[in-house]
């Protein structure tokens, strides 16, 4: 008889498709979440400037979460761009930039926008128990997910994140999401590996002990 697959083997697509289903349930989260809550709460005209709420850059770009400028102005800009609008006797009547919304940074988008990642967190404690289930393997897929998100914010924004409140809220949701994922796991493990093995009655002892006398 061949012997049977070890359950720990390293299994390359199974693997993949739980770092894929993770990720994108992790993206799937905030994607339902952003959109909606930047809506209500976030400043409406600089929402719009950046592409509205259900932008992908609303979670993709980690310049959103931290309250950056996303917009790169040609050199010499800030010299000259308070005099761009319409001027009349001396003074500016409007038109320019800052009415229009460019420029402006809403703190409030951040904060919904990180306010979700962390609910998403929150999610993935639950994905992890579900597709995951190893406690020795929560922190791998954790921070896998994080590198994941890194390597993208940092190609779709061109720049690496610089932002200590950004790396403050992915630390932060990281140890929380590996911290209660592992407990519940560890609780689940110890709760599954308590068997309870009946004793054999006696009569059907003694019967089996007769048979292999006789034999």
């Amino acid at each position: 008889m061949p012997p049977s697959r070890h359950p720990t083997s390293w299994d390359p697509a199974l693997l993949i498709s739980q770092i894929v289903s993770m990720q994108t349930l992790h993206y799937l989260v905030l994607s339902i979440l952003v959109p909606p809550l930047l809506s209500l709460f976030a400043e409406r005209s600089a929402l719009l400037y950046e592409g509205g709420a259900a932008n992908v850059g609303m979670i993709m770009d980690w310049r959103e979460m931290a309250g950056k400028p996303t917009v790169r102005g040609m050199p010499g800009e800030e010299r000259w761009r308070s005099y761009y609008g319409a001027w009349s006797g001396g003074r500016r009547v409007g038109g320019g930039w800052e009415d229009s919304g460019v420029g402006r940074i809403d703190p409030t988008r951040g904060w919904v926008i990180a306010i979700s990642w962390m609910i998403a967190c929150t999610a993935d404690i639950y994905f992890l128990y579900t597709l995951i289930r190893r406690p020795r393997l929560i922190l791998d897929f954790a921070l896998t997910l994080v590198f994941i998100h890194l390597v993208l914010t940092t190609y779709y924004s061109a720049s690496i994140p610089n932002s200590l409140f950004f790396w403050f809220i992915l630390v932060a949701g990281s140890a929380w999401t590996v911290i209660v994922a592992e407990q519940l796991c560890v609780k689940r493990e110890m709760t599954e590996g308590l068997v309870v093995s009946h004793p054999r009655d006696e009569d059907e002892e003694m019967e089996l002990g007769g048979v292999s006398r006789s034999d």
